[in-house]
């Protein structure tokens, strides 16, 4: 997405809520003091979530708040409804969830809303069950599951025997992808075989030849996540080069879009992670400001191959892919 058309989406954005809810006179929420908003996340130092960064600090900047991003190290379920406790206890006036437990965060994000704090969700939403928060911003992950597995069904060849990757165990995007690239492969008969790499990817390289070696009749890996996908491609181009191996998943790296280049990796889904720090901050604002009740936005599944890949190299070195 250009920074043009972001622009002129936020101005539309802004247009259309000051002609239907005219600023009252101010208020705590709407005088010059600008608003406090947190995006809480899992794995908060991994290198998908930069281009998160980039479009909260940009949006944030346009709108005149402050946002932190905040997280724990890994996937630590426990550990991140406490930062959300926290930070409503440190007077954060409106809050960006990463969920990624469809029924762990529901209990957190009813209380923070009944303390008058909104609640967005963002890169991984609660959406095939009851959750208070108010929209979210993420891809649709079941659809870009079955997406992945109709542009790889040409190349899967009956009965195959498949690799399926994931980098953590107990995150419901992997699963929901996971659930939408098998659904579409029933009909070819596939024999299936999972592995988790973690997420370092040079490590998952690791794991990923290890299954390799131990089941010489599988040639295609198909990802679930950033680092699984960037694993398989690795450990595709360090231990079985130009022997008939080929990788997809989902999400990218500046390795990702190199192994694309080299062809060890055919694709890539982009869940356009820029988007995903963008309109929570609008979301968020224009309820906090104006009352106006946030909506869901998918974020699409962008494919990433070697007719584009150089494209997106260029957005990625500008920060907002």
């Amino acid at each position: 997405m250009s920074i043009p058309l972001i622009a002129l989406t936020l101005s539309a954005i802004l247009q259309a809520s000051a002609i239907a809810t005219p600023p009252a006179a101010p208020t705590d929420k709407t005088a010059a003091k600008p608003l406090r908003l947190a995006f809480i996340t899992c794995a908060v130092d991994q290198k998908f979530f930069d281009p998160v960064k980039r479009g909260m600090n940009d949006a944030a900047t346009a709108l005149n708040v402050e946002c932190d991003f905040l997280g724990t190290p890994g996937v630590d379920v426990p550990a991140q409804i406490e930062l959300v406790k926290k930070a409503v206890a440190d007077g954060y006036e409106g809050i960006a969830i990463n969920i990624i437990d469809a029924k762990a965060f529901d209990d957190v994000i009813a209380d923070t809303i009944a303390k008058g704090v909104p609640v967005v969700g963002f890169n991984v939403d609660d959406s095939a069950s009851p959750n208070a928060r108010l929209a979210a911003v993420s891809q649709q992950f079941e659809a870009a599951g079955r997406k992945l597995a109709t542009l790889a069904l040409p190349d899967v060849p009956q009965g195959a025997h498949v690799l399926l990757t994931k980098h953590d165990e107990g995150v419901s995007a992997l699963v929901e992808r996971s659930r939408g690239i098998q659904e579409v492969l029933k009909s070819k008969g596939i024999t299936w075989t999972a592995v988790v790499t973690g997420n370092d990817a040079v490590a998952g390289a690791r794991v990923v030849a290890k299954a390799l070696r131990k089941h010489p009749e599988i040639r295609i890996i198909l990802g679930s996540g950033q680092s699984d996908t960037e694993a398989a491609g690795r450990a595709i181009e360090a231990s079985f080069p130009q022997q008939g191996y080929w990788a997809a998943g989902f999400d990218m790296s500046p390795k990702t879009l190199q192994l694309i280049e080299a062809g060890a990796i055919r694709f890539t889904l982009d869940q356009q992670p820029y988007a995903q720090g963008f309109y929570p901050v609008v979301q968020l604002t224009l309820n906090l400001r104006y009352g106006l009740a946030p909506a869901s936005l998918d974020a699409g599944a962008g494919v990433i191959d070697k007719k584009n890949v150089a494209r997106v190299k260029q957005l990625c070195e500008e920060g907002f892919r």
